[in-house]
């Protein structure tokens, strides 16, 4: 049995895989960590534990603090040059985030085209494998809920949108929700187009992914937890 965890900005996923099938998935925000103690309780021998961590020392801490039972098994994700069939062209691989890392193991496991890999959080991440594995490069911009809350906060005019999207907005609430979407749509459609790869496509995770995909012209498909899914085959590798 494999537990995996993806520690975000905002929250915890986690998952418990037997092998075979994710057994259970969940998430805790990172000021709710403690409830990850429930995990020692209900599935008190996996044979590894996997963690990628992106919200600092601290919170990787707090997060072994809860799982201290665990200890001999925990082994902590970090970036590389070559893993489950991704090559990482990065100027300098571990530097890669990890949860990037992990977002393109999983995706690479389950396409074999090109791919454009969108992890849509608190920051938005848009990054290009070709159909060779190889990791080409990306972008890092903020995310839905960070654009919306920039405006609010370095205008003095401007409110916290909670429009709806139009193709021709008419109202202020619509004119801030509509220009989020299409700086975030536009972005990934752009770095999209730049494939030749005609079976290429786009896979979407994370909390905005779903509110993204409804607007794309692309060929895209939303895979929940990702990042886990790589977690997943880097135990197998490790």
């Amino acid at each position: 049995m494999i537990v995996c965890l993806d520690s975000g900005n905002t929250r915890i996923k986690w998952g418990v895989h037997d092998g075979i099938e994710w057994l259970a998935q969940g998430a805790v925000a990172q000021a709710d960590v403690g409830q990850l103690s429930r995990l020692v309780a209900e599935w008190p021998q996996p044979e590894k534990v996997v963690l990628a961590n992106v919200a600092g020392a601290e919170a990787g801490g707090r997060i072994r603090e809860q799982l201290a039972a665990w200890s001999p098994v925990i082994h902590e994700a970090r970036s590389e040059f070559r893993r489950c069939g991704v090559t990482n062209l990065y100027k300098t691989p571990e530097r890669l985030g990890i949860d990037r890392w992990c977002a393109l193991l999983g995706a690479r496991a389950q396409v074999s085209a090109a791919i454009v890999v969108v992890m849509a959080g608190t920051a938005t991440t848009i990054d290009t494998l070709d159909a060779d594995g190889n990791f080409l490069g990306g972008v890092i911009m903020p995310g839905v809920g960070l654009m919306l809350r920039s405006l609010a906060h370095g205008t003095a005019a401007l409110p916290f949108a909670e429009g709806e999207y139009a193709a021709n907005p008419r109202c202020t609430d619509d004119a801030i929700v509509s220009g989020v979407i299409e700086a975030q749509t536009g972005a990934i459609e752009r770095i999209f187009s730049r494939l030749s790869d005609p079976a290429a496509c786009c896979l979407l995770s994370g909390g905005y992914a779903e509110q993204l995909a409804g607007h794309l012209v692309i060929r895209h498909r939303l895979t929940h937890n990702l990042p886990l899914e790589g977690l997943r085959h880097l135990a197998l590798e490790t």
